[in-house]
């Protein structure tokens, strides 16, 4: 008798499965806030240098008066956006340096090398925001690749924690890794409020990441053991669209809530019932049959046939020997079997593309032009389009053709966008939104059909290192992720961002 049949007795899905799937997937809510909050937290308006003296001074010209200093003291630059094209701006890093009895020459777009040097304090633009952690902090000018770099520690944390946690679900069981990812996710988010120093901030977000990974790996084998074979596909693309609706909440507390320190709090607060869960989850029944403990797994079983209101025999799990026997295998095996290496080499690979071409959609957000909220809530909307998307198509058409065809489509919209940034005036810039949430649509329904197709493709006894190591090389795509959308700011109409990203989709498709 194999593992699966037990779905027979009990059921496959039933309402202790809806139940318990559902308390197992709502953490997922909050790992898609974390992974976006980057986004809103480290936001950077628009600013320039603060006057110095004028202590009353913002972002906001106040009146005729406040522009004439103004007008003194900044330099003019010319600033290239990729949706909205040239335009003349106050400078964001420099100031001019009086001399005595003399007035800069304003001309319309100053040689401010002749005359000004690099400030040390600025007014920011609070139109979108009201506080971000870069005007706490001015992450700004000199320190602007801070943002980039703590927005890399946490998708570093990511990398480690899909890695770790993984062997430690394995080894240790499912619901122990919940609960430890779980912890770290509530002392590193909740503590984060009351930061100040940079490095102090950016440590908690890898700690943050490293929690973030253990949950999404470890949720998604969990509900994927959880239910029969023929509800894994729809267990596995309702998990996705939890996620979804996290990033829409995002959205949503994002713009009433502009104080970056109330945000975090609000939305990491509510994950301390999820501390509930050493009594709610059960362990893994398929974990604990695999791993030799058929007694405590018979009597959640049995709980879950009377949940179910099934009828079940003297004994639910008759396991054959080869369903036991692997209990003390690891990742190491995989050496044994060349084809099965190549397969999770292959495997591995593209997921660093999806993850490379997903993440760098969201974080591109604010490039684009327009309401930052707005531009996030249609891309929160693609996502759950291409989630959806999947539902009907993966077991009618098959996981292979899904996967192949959304990638392939994500990455020609991305590479597409090159046409109106380089081609078009600002008035197209709707047309480079329009493709980038193409892509998003594409990139997400990749990433569900891998995730999927990953999570099948090993056995139980290593699923979850196996899509640990799989999850790490998506971090690392992620990783490398918001570098790459820093070249496309520094390069402005060139957008270097959707042409790397869109050409290694086509070309892991080729």
């Amino acid at each position: 008798m194999a593992y699966d049949d037990v779905f027979e007795v009990i059921g496959s899905f039933g309402r202790y499965q809806k139940k318990i799937y559902v308390l197992q997937t709502l953490p997922i809510v909050f790992t898609a806030i974390q992974t976006c909050l980057s986004l809103f937290i480290l936001f950077a308006p628009d600013h320039r240098c603060s006057i110095p003296d004028l202590h009353n001074d913002t972002f906001a010209i106040q009146g005729p008066a406040h522009a004439h200093l103004v007008n003194q003291s900044v330099p003019l630059d010319i600033h290239i956006h990729s949706s909205i094209g040239e335009g003349i701006r106050y400078s964001r890093c420099e100031m001019f340096h009086h001399h005595s009895n003399s007035t800069p020459d304003r001309s319309p777009i100053h040689n401010s090398s002749l005359y000004s040097f690099e400030c040390r304090r600025w007014v920011f633009d609070k139109t979108e925001f009201d506080s971000t952690f870069v005007t706490q902090d001015n992450l700004v000018c000199s320190k602007k690749l801070h943002r980039t770099h703590a927005t890399m520690a946490y998708m570093a944390g990511l990398t480690v924690g899909s890695l770790a946690i993984g062997i430690l679900s394995d080894c240790y069981g499912r619901k122990r890794a919940l609960l430890t990812s779980t912890v770290l996710y509530i002392v590193s988010n909740v503590s984060l409020t009351f930061v100040t120093n940079f490095w102090v901030f950016t440590t908690l977000r890898f700690f943050s990441g490293i929690s973030v990974g253990g949950l999404i790996s470890t949720a998604y084998v969990m509900d994927l053991e959880l239910v029969g074979p023929d509800m894994r596909m729809l267990a596995g693309m309702v998990y996705m669209l939890f996620w979804g609706f996290g990033v829409l909440l995002l959205a949503g507390a994002a713009y009433f809530i502009r104080d970056w320190r109330y945000l975090n709090l609000t939305l990491a607060l509510p994950t301390v019932l999820f501390l509930s869960y050493h009594w709610l989850v059960p362990e893994s029944t398929r974990w604990l049959a695999v791993r030799g403990r058929r007694d405590e797994a018979e009597k959640i079983l049995r709980h879950a046939a009377k949940i179910n209101n099934r009828k079940c025999p003297d004994q639910i799990l008759v396991l054959e020997d080869k369903d036991t026997s692997v209990g003390r295998v690891s990742l190491l095996a995989l050496r044994s079997s060349p084809l099965l290496m190549v397969r999770c080499i292959v495997i591995c690979l593209n997921w660093l593309v999806v993850a490379m071409e997903f993440s760098g959609l969201s974080l591109n957000v604010s490039n684009l032009g327009g309401d930052v909220y707005l531009n996030f809530f249609l891309t929160s909307l693609a996502e759950i389009v291409g989630f959806l998307l999947c539902i009907p198509l993966l077991n009618r058409v098959g996981r292979k053709p899904v996967y192949v065809v959304s990638l392939l489509s994500g990455g020609i919209a991305l590479v597409l966008t090159i046409f109106p940034i380089l081609y078009g005036s600002s008035d197209l810039g709707w047309v480079t939104v329009l493709l980038s949430l193409v892509g998003k649509v594409g990139s997400s329904a990749a990433f569900a059909t891998i995730f999927l197709y990953s999570a099948e493709f090993f056995p139980t006894v290593i699923r979850n290192s196996a899509l640990g190591v799989a999850n790490f090389c998506a971090r690392t795509g992620g990783m490398i992720a918001p570098y790459v959308v820093d070249l496309g700011k520094a390069a402005g109409r060139l957008s270097p961002d959707y042409k790397i990203s869109g050409c290694l989709a086509i070309k892991f498709n080729v």
